[in-house]
């Protein structure tokens, strides 16, 4: 491959930066984004026969659990190409998981991506993890275009879909296409641009698009719908407004740049529709993907810091003269060697090239470098500034780490990983598994950021912690069959945390002396309790939920003890005072103390910061807290009473009941401890027809008598 430019249309050259796209595909569970990849790949040619997610073939979905479960769990990457107006245009697209236990995949790819796909289902509209991927998308400020999807189902309605769109994510989506009509009758999209009808052919796999005239009983719908669009793109680009106000004509490219402007400047969303299953509408989407999301140098330039000063920043332009940039977004360990995405911002990357890690300071060599599709690898001599591929040889890199050129280091914004909400005991069968148990938690916390695991000396049993049920029992999975360990494991545990009520004064004195030379410390603190909001109002880092605050004057302790007491604080505070659990939402505030010329040390310091922390919170009112999560249960209406009276049952609590059509959506907050084998129960409960979606809400305060419960029965996370 070259970085050539390549003609495109009437003599217009484009670079290969200009020709990239890099999106993903994202939505809530079932919504059809694998199907909607698997469409992409046929029409542009990467596969010759399409796979199915119910048939377990598809091709983004390779793991065995992906095929038997017929979910996506991990993100896969892809690059193909689309041929559009006489340029073949570069796609690097990622499918990700719709599961909210898998959520770390759809946010470290939200990360590197230019631009995303939320494909919504024809017949519910915004769903649950449809609020989460917008919140992430919008958090790493990604445009977005739309794809209502299903258009062929039972009960599909494009307007109502239009409306959540509005309603739940607060957005401002634009329709430049509508269906013609739904259910069975679906036939096909009318292009609200071009005023034109478009059918796709089954026989040919939808691979045939015959365009016609708008059928006459769908002309005043397309014209109301039209007027709309319009507006929207007169309302995004001064010039139009003039000529909107004087009803002078616009025409379909004045439309779709004032479109393309706005989707980029995360104004507004293009909106599109289809039925993937039924072959109709993709190719269109794929035209939408060059028509307005951006290429790489279309949005800004990535930001980083400088290595040695957190508060120097530096920027890196997307192109491949500038010095080399790239963040490692996901590690995959394999057969021959750990493979390591990673995105490109800035410069070139050449095989056999060494690297500089800026976040740990090491030098790294490439052996190889791959462009992925799925499980395939295509080998690259070189990859550029603006893509995505898969690195060989890299040794001490992980999720989130930057590789850099060593005479130009840069540290690119790390991501941000969700903390476990459930843990479960775990032990090797046999003393052969011990080690091998060992070394497969090792890598699976390197190719999994949500994952946590740990030994507790205590009960001498090993804990695994990750975001739910399926999360867990995947990892079980993966360890006994993929990785060959034998394990025995123990019943899913709720991760509660502490936290205070109240302010409290404390103080902390370590003495201790032996027949040399002694160990001195004395520190006086407040802890209080203290909210995320509070510490971006102070300025102060709030870090695994523990703030810290010096004021201390008149040198009553010298400089070198305070981080002492600091981290005495910070590590009481990750075992608990109450019963060992991490404890959170606290601020501490060293006051005063006291110190000896001599006997004075580091490690005395921090021994009083651990006994002035205990102190205070035990003043403070210790109190128990359990995460809660939003679950939204879609049911047939006959089963409204036993559903939200069984929810009542697990202390949950009802928000939302929305009636739709013959089924009730009812939105609750729930206790997770309660929440353990509910997909069993509420299939029984409603003959299999139920279904629900379930994702951390907050951390509030347990009941006395459960707490009781709780912490008579003791243990940890």
């Amino acid at each position: 491959m070259s970085t050539a430019t390549t003609s495109a249309g009437e003599g217009k050259k484009l670079s290969r930066i200009e020709r990239t796209r890099n999106f993903g595909i994202c939505a809530h569970i079932d919504a059809g984004k694998t199907t909607v990849t698997e469409r992409v790949l046929y029409y542009t040619g990467k596969t010759y026969k399409m796979g199915e997610v119910h048939e377990g073939t598809a091709t983004m979905d390779f793991l065995e659990d992906e095929q038997t479960r017929g979910i996506t769990i991990q993100s896969a990457a892809t690059t193909c190409p689309w041929p559009k107006d006489g340029v073949d245009y570069i796609c690097n697209l990622i499918d990700t998981p719709g599961h909210v236990d898998f959520t770390i995949e759809v946010e470290r790819s939200m990360r590197v991506l230019d631009g995303a796909v939320v494909v919504f289902d024809g017949k519910e509209g915004v769903e649950a993890q449809s609020e989460t991927v917008w919140r992430q998308a919008e958090r790493y400020r990604v445009p977005r275009i739309c794809f209502v999807n299903k258009m062929d189902k039972m009960g599909a309605d494009f307007n109502y879909a239009f409306g959540t769109i509005i309603e739940r994510l607060g957005a401002n989506p634009v329709a430049v296409q509508i269906p013609i009509g739904a259910s069975d009758d679906f036939k096909g999209i009318i292009d609200l641009l071009t005023r034109k009808a478009y059918f796709f052919s089954a026989e040919e796999l939808g691979a045939k698009v015959e365009e016609k005239e708008i059928p006459d009983d769908l002309k005043d719908e397309v014209e109301k719908w039209r007027h709309a669009l319009v507006e929207k793109a007169a309302e995004l680009d001064e010039g139009l407004t003039e000529k909107f106000i004087m009803e002078e004509e616009i025409s379909p490219d004045e439309i779709m740049a004032a479109l393309r402007k706005g989707t980029l400047e995360r104004k507004v969303q293009p909106v599109f529709c289809g039925s993937a299953l039924k072959y109709i509408g993709v190719q269109r989407l794929l035209d939408g993907v060059i028509n307005y999301l951006p290429n790489p140098q279309q949005v800004p330039e990535v930001q980083g810091t400088a290595v040695d000063d957190k508060e120097k920043k530096i920027t890196r332009p997307h192109d491949h003269e500038a010095p080399f940039s790239a963040l490692v977004f996901k590690v995959v360990s394999d057969t021959h060697g750990d493979l390591t995405y990673a995105r490109v911002y800035s410069g070139t990357l050449e095989k056999g090239s060494r690297v500089l890690n800026s976040a740990n300071g090491k030098r790294e060599i490439v052996s190889r470098i791959f462009e992925m599709h799925a499980k395939d690898r295509i080998s690259r001599d070189q990859a550029w500034a603006g893509e995505i591929v898969a690195l060989v040889g890299l040794k001490n890199s992980g999720t989130g780490d930057t590789l850099c050129a060593a005479d130009a280091p840069i540290v690119l914004e790390r991501m941000e990983f969700p903390e476990p909400v459930i843990s479960m005991s775990i032990e090797p069968a046999s003393q052969a598994d011990k080690e091998k148990l060992s070394n497969a938690l090792a890598t699976i916390r390197r190719e999994d950021p949500s994952f946590r695991s740990h030994y507790d000396d205590e009960t001498g049993q090993t804990i695994i912690a990750g975001m739910g049920e399926l999360h867990l029992d995947i990892i079980k999975t993966k360890l006994t069959r993929d990785m060959k360990v034998g394990v025995n494991v123990g019943k899913p545990r709720v991760a509660y945390r502490e936290s205070i009520t109240k302010k409290a004064e404390a103080r902390g004195t370590h003495k201790k002396q032996t027949g040399g030379r002694g160990q001195f410390g004395d520190c006086t603190i407040t802890v209080e309790p203290y909210t995320a909001e509070q510490a971006e109002a102070d300025e102060l880092k709030l870090v695994d939920g523990v703030a810290f605050e010096n004021k201390v004057v008149g040198g009553s302790i010298p400089k070198e003890y305070i981080p002492s007491v600091e981290y005495g604080c910070r590590e009481t505070a990750k075992s608990g005072v109450l019963a060992g659990y991490p404890l959170v939402g606290v601020k501490v505030t060293l006051l005063d103390g006291s110190y000896h010329e001599v006997d004075s040390s580091q490690v005395a310091f921090e021994q009083a910061g651990r006994l002035a922390f205990q102190e205070g919170c035990r003043k403070a009112k210790l109190q128990l807290l359990e995460p809660v999560m939003k679950v939204i249960v879609t049911t047939p209406e006959e089963f409204f009473g036993s559903v939200s009276g069984d929810i009542n049952k697990r202390r949950g609590l009802i928000a939302d009941t929305e009636q739709r059509a013959n089924t009730r959506i009812i939105t609750s907050e729930c206790p997770l401890s309660e929440m353990f084998g509910y997909a069993t129960q509420l299939r029984g409960m409603t003959q299999g027809r139920a279904s629900y979606s379930m994702e951390p809400l907050d951390y509030r305060p347990v009941p006395d008598n459960i707490a009781k419960a709780v912490l008579e029965g003791g243990g940890s996370e």
